[in-house]
């Protein structure tokens, strides 16, 4: 079953490549005369839009996605917006910066969210019963709204497929799937498991209708969209709507079709919103400098619920959580009929990451992860003199290649352990396998020096290096071997 997260896409083609002066987001930053991605890369050179650019366009040919739009920042400034391939095949129109695409789960945030603003305004409780709004679900009387923001209620999943059903198709009203689903028998006790489920997200939806007395769109859209200037994001855009791509699909590895989307009723808020790279980089900016949210609501999205048995669930409100290291991601991906989506926010750094494609199963995840490495914080690793670790590595493999060691780059005792004998041999075996493949190191602190773990290709076999250095820029260690 498809919790609306899916994957996505095929593409080739026309890139835009935006910077946040040019888009104008709000609060992203000084620019002091320069474009966010040129003064990011004076400040970082491991990360610039070219580089980035590079390695999307890699990506989009060896997956062969239809459409991706990708958007990326660092420290509050934006270093890229592109579109690449095909908002459509049959018209053969490009992504653009503007093309919107439907971001499933992705929109549980903004459901919580706009639960917390109603909390703020005084009208609600994330604490509130089911009861206080229907007595008639399963658990209403124990159940919180907290509970189901969690997926910790027990309330069966409407969508637990990863395509649409013949019922799915067929357009419902809200409060009917509720009845059917939300007055099922608990799959669990309240609060004593992590179970995905839409189900309590088209409740929550409810709710703001109720406690506002206006449509859940019309709400995001006043208290969330038009304070933040998200002017590309839309609650239940209509498909044919000349602003939107088309989402594709296909079984086994079968030319992709368009995709036959959810009945009208059926996604909410649970995963009713489309949008673009741009409007959902503002969107995390203004979440995690507390734009909207107070200190209060801001925790309630990103505690985890700590479970009976001592687990976290890892997940907070509308929002996944996970220790990368020296910092917190906060995460959610995205997928309804014909689109993926994932969104990462780092707020060490006040980065965030974005990734929407139109298809389903686009696999997003290795490209998330290789982006997502560049915007997370180094810790306590200290500045060394000379090239990048990235750089460092590279040269000095390029030399042990060649089997001429520059010994006056490396530590007195790892220049006594790298004998002739043992450059020798190193560089019989890089001239029969040559290393490529190369991926940006991870970095790390031991005994006052750089770590730098990274991963690469010998020939065809896995390997990776673990190179130390300390401030003077010195190799104290560099070793390699199968990964």
């Amino acid at each position: 079953m498809r919790p609306l997260h899916a994957n996505a896409a095929h593409a080739i083609g026309a890139i835009v490549l935006f910077t946040a002066l040019v888009l104008g987001i709000a609060a992203c930053g000084s620019h002091e005369g320069r474009t966010a991605a040129a003064d990011f890369a004076l400040k970082n050179p491991g990360l610039d839009a070219v580089e980035l650019d590079a390695l999307i366009r890699r990506y989009v040919g060896d997956k062969q996605l239809i459409g991706l739009s990708v958007g990326v920042m660092r420290e509050g400034r934006v270093v890229l917006i592109q579109g690449y391939g095909l908002r459509s095949q049959e018209t053969r129109e490009p992504v653009t910066p503007e093309t919107m695409f439907a971001i499933g789960s992705v929109t549980k945030q903004f459901t919580c969210a706009a639960v917390l603003l109603l909390q703020q305004d005084g009208k609600l409780s994330i604490d509130d019963r089911v009861a206080k709004y229907e007595h008639s679900l399963t658990g209403a009387r124990d159940i919180t709204l907290l509970d189901l923001g969690q997926h910790v209620a027990g309330w069966p999943d409407y969508y637990p497929l990863d395509f649409v059903d013949r019922r799915m198709a067929q357009a419902r009203p809200v409060d009917e799937i509720l009845r059917e689903y939300a007055a099922q028998p608990l799959e669990f006790a309240p609060r004593t498991r992590w179970s995905y489920s839409n189900t309590g997200y088209l409740f929550l939806g409810r709710v703001v209708e109720r406690m506002s007395d206006m449509g859940f769109g019309r709400f995001v859209d006043r208290r969330i969209f038009q304070p933040l200037q998200m002017r590309h994001t839309v609650y239940e855009l209509q498909r044919d709507d000349p602003r939107a791509a088309q989402g594709y699909t296909s079984f086994g590895f079968g030319e992709p079709e368009p995709a036959t989307p959810e009945g009208a009723g059926w996604i909410g808020g649970a995963g009713g919103l489309w949008s673009t790279p741009g409007d959902l980089l503002t969107w995390s900016l203004a979440l995690m400098d507390r734009k909207l949210l107070n200190a209060s609501s801001y925790g309630t999205m990103t505690t985890p619920r700590r479970l009976p048995d001592g687990r976290s669930s890892g997940y907070g409100c509308g929002l996944g959580l996970v220790d990368k290291g020296p910092a917190l991601v906060l995460s959610h991906g995205g997928g309804v009929s014909g689109f993926s989506t994932r969104v990462a926010m780092v707020p060490a750094t006040r980065s965030a990451l974005v990734l929407m494609a139109n298809r389903d199963f686009a696999s997003l995840e290795a490209l998330r992860e290789a982006i997502l490495k560049k915007l997370l914080p180094q810790g306590d690793v200290p500045i060394i003199k000379g090239p990048a670790a990235y750089d460092a590595v590279r040269m000095f493999l390029r030399e042990l290649r060649e089997g001429k060691v520059n010994r006056a780059n490396l530590g007195e005792e790892f220049s006594a352990y790298l004998t002739d004998a043992r450059i020798a041999s190193a560089a019989t075996t890089l001239r029969r396998d040559e290393a490529t493949g190369f991926e940006q190191p991870e970095l790390s602190e031991r005994g006052g020096m750089e770590v730098a773990r990274i991963r690469f290709k010998l020939g065809v076999t896995p390997a990776q290096g673990l190179m130390y250095r300390t401030p003077d820029g010195k190799i104290q260690q560099f070793l390699f071997y199968p990964a």
